[in-house]
């Protein structure tokens, strides 16, 4: 592993500052600043849910066709276009002065920032490298656990000092100062001949799967659930993590306080994912990986002290952590690395779809007063149909791997 890191420390570190940087456009550190928002633009949770799904449901369309760019674009070219695209969304947000412009802000941030900056890294590893694969995510993905942790912390402390749209501003520095950071650890890309080696494995079948071939076979849609939950769900927990704390008598600060455990557990599952993942597939683990998501929400759910949200992070960060290898993965292994690029991007449109859906269907549900502890219980159970369709979809079609 050591000697693995050294080696290509370059490349990972790539990756690592992708992830981190997408941060900025990730539910995450967007949901931190809701409150201001709504204050500052009049807005209802349903208004500030339906404007944050419209923006980002437009952004996942346009990944079906921008997430196709890697197959035809080298990172060092494509990674500052986008990290200067994230800059001027951020710089966007911290300006934009109409609530009617406020989607089109959304769709910025999300496009860029949740959608190419991870869609680039994660398509890059499962390229570049095909034994360790699993490492290689995992190590990209620590910059999304780092951005995780330290940034809800960092601005919930900031609120208090600054202007929110100050933030914003310093935000769209640093996306700044990434981008010659990048262009310097990629001045030597991985050469043609790793590329040859690594970056072209094959999947089912023995043959490459290209985008058109890959929607029309079952295992895509038995595996859209998981995708779309992991993502509408997730985002949710984050999204309402303000109204989350203030329904269970706590102070935001407490709850932001326990990010760095549930961080720290998605790092330990990540790593611990990789290297399994490296010694035993997709094929034995991806099934199960959010299992764990069931006893998060119902913790959620029916949990009234700090102690039960503690337990509730851990077993969210379990499934976190997971997501960041395993599905990567997936979709090298089962369809190909040629056309991974555009294949990804269905994926990933699939993704930020979810993340539309979620924040907008819960705000609406609270607008009729639907309570959230009602709609976890509703979230844990759908936890459960989604692992049954992995397990349905992977154990039909493992046995056409290697063929």
């Amino acid at each position: 592993m050591f000697n693995f890191l050294i080696n290509n420390s370059r490349w990972l570190a790539a990756g690592a500052l992708l992830t981190l940087m997408s941060g900025f456009g990730q539910t995450f550190f967007i949901s931190i600043f809701a409150g201001e928002i709504r204050s500052t633009f009049n807005l209802s949770h349903g208004d500030w849910g339906a404007i944050y799904g419209f923006g980002t449901f437009a952004s996942a369309i346009v990944m079906v066709w921008a997430g196709g760019l890697t197959d035809i674009m080298r990172v060092r070219q494509l990674g500052p276009i986008v990290l200067a695209a994230l800059a001027a969304s951020c710089l966007f947000m911290a300006f934009n002065p109409w609530v009617a412009l406020l989607p089109i802000v959304i769709f910025c941030l999300r496009l860029t920032g949740q959608g190419m900056s991870t869609h680039i890294a994660n398509v890059a590893m499962s390229r570049w490298f095909v034994i360790n694969r699993g490492k290689a995510l995992s190590v990209a993905n620590l910059g999304f656990s780092l951005g995780e942790s330290a940034f809800p912390l960092l601005l919930v402390t900031a609120l208090a000092y600054f202007a929110w749209q100050g933030i914003w501003v310093i935000a769209a520095l640093i996306a700044l100062i990434s981008i010659p950071a990048l262009i310097w650890l990629l001045r030597q890309e991985r050469s043609p001949q790793s590329m040859a080696q690594e970056g072209q494995s094959k999947g089912m079948h023995g043959r490459h799967w290209t985008r058109k071939q890959t929607l029309t076979h079952p295992l895509f849609w038995f595996m859209m659930p998981a995708l779309l939950g992991q993502s509408a769900f997730n985002t949710v927990f984050f999204f309402l993590q303000v109204h989350f704390a203030e329904i269970k008598g706590w102070e935001h600060i407490q709850l932001v306080a326990m990010f760095p455990i549930y961080t720290m557990v998605a790092i330990g599952s990540m790593v611990m994912s990789g290297i399994l993942l490296d010694r035993l597939g997709t094929v034995r683990l991806i099934p199960y990986f959010q299992l764990p998501m069931i006893i998060a929400f119902l913790l959620f759910a029916f949990g009234n002290t700090l102690f039960t949200a503690l337990l509730g992070f851990v077993f969210l960060g379990i499934t976190s952590g997971a997501n960041s290898t395993l599905p990567n993965a997936f979709w090298a292994e089962f369809f190909g690395t040629k056309h991974l690029g555009s294949i990804k991007a269905a994926a990933t449109a699939a993704i930020v779809l979810g993340s539309a859906i979620g924040p907008a269907v819960t705000g609406i549900l609270l607008d009729f007063d639907v309570s959230l502890e009602v709609q976890y219980v509703w979230i844990s159970s759908f936890f459960a149909f989604s692992s049954l369709m992995m397990w349905v979809g992977i154990s039909r079609a493992h046995k056409f791997l290697n063929n």
